[in-house]
């Protein structure tokens, strides 16, 4: 085992090192220019997020198929992955964090663009796309779709189920006593009320959970910037300036480097809200809307919300905090987050445990559905009960044994999604130029798609 775990340690660190943090990172820049830079258009996004599409094909709305992939998106990385990117690249990395965020929301826009563009509606009425879809209808690239699927069935087991149940049952172990096992069960109870129903009952439960966790994440790293007020402009200061020159910082920070800020911030980045990754565009195609223009301008609106907002106030909050209180360890991301949230007098740190519970448990319902997608793509329908049955009992037994190694496969089978969603994306760049400009620039978002066939 301990072989089998070097293995993968040393995979991951390959995979998700400079070539691939050099790749996404171009895309994003690359799709920015391409499309035109869609940015423009993010609160046209946000206002489409919230309003239905009377009479459009599709499973579930814009605004669930938007809160499913944020549930899968809005994650522990949010909290601990971004303390953890300040602690080793220091508060610069707070800002490479942000601008990968910013241009990620073009790549997330084509993401959605494709996925409705080559989405395919099933016998059973049902509506499915994604990645795959795309490879295989646009590029005529089945063999790569498949690859793209099984990476994602495997992935969904790893970082989206057992990885999730395990913090959730660390953490209500470590702070309230339950045993794990205890954990295991109620966990597996309240993902099988939700993933049992498919979908549509997936997207009913993240359209309230989502918005309630983030509201109330925000509003608590609100409350520590108000106690922090003479120490928030420094901190922005002093994340651009650290940003650029090296031990700009000083104190503990002083061995950080503009590489080391600029890796751990945009690896943070692109981790965090998955632009690249291939994953949120399978919900995406599920969503009723009447072109791919709309939905794709719904889509990039989550790059938004988990990175642009949720990071950078997590970053703010970190940094502000080390300043407010220099006798703060902050070489361990989990350590200098519980302290910061200490700050809120009662209920700071349960506020802290209770929004890794939910941006966990959340996790777990977007992942259930990106796997059953996949294996769907693969195997067909007839299997999604049989896998749904198996994500939970995999929940059960993440919740008590231990998973470094399943930590190390998960990190792999990620990037290995994004390198085929990469080229399907590359490839199609003009297919998505060329609806943006029909649908988008020529100002007909109100206009209904043209089936692909």
């Amino acid at each position: 085992m301990e072989t089998i775990n070097d293995f993968f340690l040393f995979l991951s660190s390959l995979l998700w090192g400079w070539p691939m943090i050099i790749l996404l990172l171009g895309t994003h820049l690359f799709l920015t220019f391409r499309l035109g830079i869609p940015q423009r258009k993010l609160l046209t996004g946000i206002r489409l997020s919230v309003k239905k599409d009377p009479g459009a094909q599709g499973d579930v709305s814009q605004f669930g198929a938007l809160a499913t992939a944020l549930a899968a998106t809005i994650g522990t990385g949010n909290i601990v992955g971004v303390a953890t990117a300040v602690a080793l690249g220091g508060p610069g990395a707070v800002l490479w964090c942000w601008l990968t965020g910013i241009f990620g929301i073009s790549t997330k826009y084509a993401e959605g663009l494709l996925a409705v563009k080559y989405r395919v509606k099933a016998d059973d009425g049902h509506t499915y796309g994604g990645p795959m879809y795309a490879l295989e209808r646009g590029l005529g690239m089945k063999w790569l779709a498949v690859l793209f699927a099984v990476f994602t069935a495997l992935a969904s087991f790893g970082i989206g189920c057992s990885v999730q149940a395990n913090s959730i049952a660390l953490l209500a172990s470590g702070t309230f006593g339950i045993p794990a096992w205890a954990v295991g069960i109620v966990v597996c109870v309240l993902a099988a009320s939700v993933i049992l129903g498919g979908v549509k009952s997936i997207a009913r439960v993240c359209t309230i959970l989502v918005p309630f966790m983030a509201v109330l994440y925000v509003v608590g790293c609100i409350v520590i910037l108000i106690i922090n007020s003479h120490y928030v402009w420094p901190a922005i200061q002093l994340i651009c300036h650290a940003a650029f020159n090296p031990g700009a910082a000083g104190g503990g920070f002083v061995g950080a480097t503009v590489m080391m800020a600029a890796r751990y911030g945009i690896a943070r980045g692109l981790f965090s809200n998955e632009s690249g990754m291939g994953s949120a565009p399978i919900v995406a195609a599920a969503a009723q809307t009447r072109n791919p223009v709309r939905q794709a301008l719904v889509s990039s609106t989550g790059t938004f919300w988990d990175t642009v907002v949720i990071c950078a106030l997590t970053g703010i909050v970190l940094v502000s905090s080390i300043l407010a209180y220099p006798d703060i360890t902050y070489d361990d991301g989990a350590a200098l987050t519980r302290v910061a949230f200490s700050k809120i007098p009662y209920i700071g740190a349960p506020l802290l445990s209770f929004g890794i519970l939910t941006f966990a448990f959340s996790t777990i319902l977007g992942w259930s559905y990106y796997g059953e997608s996949a294996v769907n793509y693969i195997e067909g329908r007839h299997i999604n009960r049989f896998y749904r049955i198996l994500f939970i009992v995999v929940l059960f037994f993440g919740s008590i044994i231990n998973l470094d190694v399943i930590w190390n496969i998960a990190d792999c089978m990620n990037a290995l999604m994004a390198i085929p969603n990469l080229v399907a994306l590359l490839l199609l760049s003009g297919v998505a130029a060329r609806e943006t400009k029909k649908y988008l620039w020529a100002n007909r978002l109100d206009d209904a798609m043209e089936e692909t066939t």
